[in-house]
């Protein structure tokens, strides 16, 4: 069994909420990021991945249900994707804008194409794209207590005043996205059917905790005004 195990790291497993499992890494490895558990009644799905896996970490989750489905956000959460699907025996869906990326071939990968992919019992997958041209989020429907909940990666970025969200092309240059393209993701949202209460970005205390769809709405509106100067400032 193929597993990835830092001897001075360990993953450090806490409960987002009800069935929605975080799974991390201390000390903090790489970005920092964390992937989240997604137990659903019809089995579980790993959103995202993280760099170390450890037998602890393989035999607390396998008593949760182990891992049915892993569904990657984009290309910057693909790594130990394929030991934690050789360790679980799981496919990988990942979408085929971001092929290009993918550096360790699996038979486990299976590519999706479209907007939207249903994956089972209420978790789907759908295409925002920005960040890359797959980016990714996954929807449940099932989570906050039937209310829903968006697990995004950084495709959509939580940041320190919870009421809000962020969007770029690039974290680590801070370079933006298009004013266009932030404007057609919140569309995309508030004129998407599936409604989310929570979200849950790609590390530990990012997030949204309430009214969260419309959080990214009004995130994206803000977001644009600031871009293309709709938004009166006094800046100099």
């Amino acid at each position: 069994m193929p597993v990835v195990c830092v001897t001075s790291h360990k993953n450090v497993l806490r409960d987002e909420e009800a069935s929605v499992l975080g799974i991390g890494t201390e000390p903090s490895f790489a970005i920092g990021q964390r992937a989240l558990l997604i137990q659903t009644g019809a089995g579980n799905v790993l959103w995202d991945c993280i760099n170390v896996l450890t037998p602890e970490a393989i035999e607390e989750v396998s008593g949760r249900g182990g891992v049915q489905a892993i569904a990657i956000s984009h290309p910057h959460f693909y790594t130990g994707m394929v030991a934690w699907a050789q360790a679980f025996d799981a496919p990988i869906y990942i979408h085929a804008k971001d092929r290009q990326w993918v550096t360790e071939p699996c038979s486990s990968i299976q590519f999706w194409e479209g907007d939207e992919k249903e994956l089972f019992g209420g978790a789907r997958l759908l295409r925002l794209g920005g960040h890359f041209p797959g980016s990714a989020v996954l929807h449940w429907s099932e989570g906050a207590d039937g209310k829903g909940i968006l697990c995004t990666g950084d495709t959509i970025q939580g940041i320190l005043d919870k009421r809000w969200v962020s969007f770029m092309y690039s974290y680590p240059n801070l370079i933006p996205l298009p004013a266009e393209q932030v404007a057609r993701i919140g569309h995309m949202i508030k004129t998407w059917p599936h409604h989310f209460e929570h979200l849950y970005a790609g590390w530990f205390g990012k997030g949204v905790e309430k009214d969260a769809q419309q959080a990214v709405v009004r995130s994206a509106q803000r977001y644009v005004g600031v871009l293309d100067g709709s938004t009166r400032k006094e800046y100099w």
